[in-house]
């Protein structure tokens, strides 16, 4: 992932990767640890920074959005993409597009 994370859709994508990241991490970590190691702590510990971050990302696309770095459907487009397992590093190299200072 390249670019400059001192602007606003720089933040975007680093925060979308740390969140895609923890998603990753929710999936393929802590929901078998759940199921076949009877751990559901793992759950609840990565599912809450999950949260955080998710909520995180939110916001922080949110004000990109509203400072007029992305467009409504780009901002809608990532979004949708956080909602799916590796989405965010799909969708990053279009970001990378309007990621300038």
């Amino acid at each position: 992932m390249r670019g400059s994370y001192k602007t606003l859709v720089g933040r975007v994508r680093l925060v979308g990767a740390i969140e895609g990241i923890s998603f990753l991490l929710l999936l393929g970590l802590a929901m078998p640890l759940k199921y076949y190691a009877d751990m559901p702590e793992a759950v609840s510990i990565v599912g809450m920074v999950h949260g955080v971050l998710f909520l995180l990302f939110s916001l922080v696309l949110l004000h990109a959005f509203l400072s007029e770095r992305l467009s409504f459907r780009w901002a809608t487009i990532a979004f949708i993409a956080t909602l799916i397992p590796f989405g965010p590093f799909v969708i990053d190299q279009r970001l990378q597009h309007f990621d300038t200072p």
